[in-house]
């Protein structure tokens, strides 16, 4: 059974008279950034994208090149794309550290696949928000938390761990309605991995699928996409679901729906659906997609530009946007999504 940590063990004293570095601030720097920094945390930026680092200014951050952060604070968040992280890590970060010096990452992805090898006098550590960056901040000016995952990987000092929680605790993992999971650094970018490359897919799938199936058949787009997603219901079931558990949530149903659901589940049960999410779990351990993921990065994203552009012209975007229009007539289309 994994630990898990809340509120009373994590204590920011150990963060007193320690600044926090965070080199990048994008989906999980800047959340991150802004919520240590309104616990009380002495916080340092350091961001390449100019219009980035003019946001970081803006809400109040000093900014240093990495190089100069890194000398200059005694823990070090490297919070940049795990794609760009070991270049970034190599060049400025890892020249620069000295004994003492904490090292943590949002993401154990480049520690378990071999790319990131931290010096033997550094702690190590972990802190992953199992959301995405704009829930971590959400979250906390709402006075609610965020569950993470954490780990050490190197104590050096033999306050590693000291560290992890105290930074757990300033970002909002803590709360009462929240809690830190200890895990290992491995395992973290494993289910990572695994949930990005064997449930996403799955649930885009079965969605997509549902959708043009219904509109093949008559039903209209509004009608068929507020059933599927856009009421929110399968949001809500879930997000019970994370607070009683999924049987319990189903519970909740209609007599009619419970009986529908239990009696028709055994119709997807496939074990060509098994073997296919054993074979990815697999590929995910053996570091087989972390080297496929390092040889995109240096073709330039080719593969996944194109991917993205094939996907993006699918037909049924129109009508969801159609939808959306006709649920929320004041709302701003962020038209980003589409753009390849």
């Amino acid at each position: 059974m994994s630990i898990v940590y809340h509120e009373a063990d994590g204590d920011l004293n150990y963060l007193t008279g320690r600044q926090v570095g965070i080199i990048g601030y994008g989906n999980l720097g800047r959340p991150l950034a802004l919520n240590l920094k309104d616990s009380g945390v002495d916080v340092l930026v350091s961001e390449s994208d100019p219009d980035r680092r003019q946001l970081a200014e803006s809400e109040g951050f000093q900014l240093a090149e990495t190089h100069e952060l890194v000398r200059r604070v005694h823990i070090v968040m490297l919070l940049v794309p795990d794609e760009v992280m070991p270049q970034i890590y190599l060049q400025e970060v890892s020249p620069n550290l000295e004994r003492g010096d904490t090292l943590i990452f949002g993401s154990s992805y480049n520690i378990a696949f071999g790319f990131i090898e931290a010096p033997p006098f550094v702690d190590v550590g972990l802190v992953a928000p199992r959301t995405v960056g704009l829930a971590v901040r959400e979250r906390y000016l709402d006075g609610r938390g965020f569950i993470s995952f954490v780990a050490v990987g190197q104590d050096a000092s033999g306050q590693a761990w000291n560290i992890v929680l105290a930074l757990a605790k300033a970002a909002g993992s803590l709360r009462p309605d929240a809690g830190a999971v200890e895990i290992a650094f491995e395992r973290e970018a494993e289910l990572d991995l695994f949930v990005q490359q064997a449930i996403m897919p799955l649930l885009h799938h079965i969605l997509v699928t549902a959708a043009e199936i219904l509109t093949e058949a008559g039903y209209p787009p509004e009608a068929a996409f507020t059933d599927l997603y856009l009421s929110g219901e399968l949001q809500d079931v879930l997000q019970r679901a994370s607070q009683e558990g999924l049987f319990p949530a189903l519970r909740l149903a209609s007599l009619t729906n419970q009986y529908g659901t239990f009696t028709r589940m055994e119709r997807f049960n496939d074990l060509k659906l098994n073997r296919l999410m054993e074979v990815t779990l697999e590929d995910i351990r053996s570091g087989g997609f972390a080297r496929e993921w390092a040889k995109e990065y240096g073709d330039g994203y080719h593969r996944l530009r194109r991917l993205l552009r094939s996907h993006s012209q699918h037909d049924l975007w129109l009508f969801e946007q159609q939808a959306l229009d006709m649920l929320h007539p004041d709302r701003e289309p962020d038209e980003s999504a589409f753009d390849v």
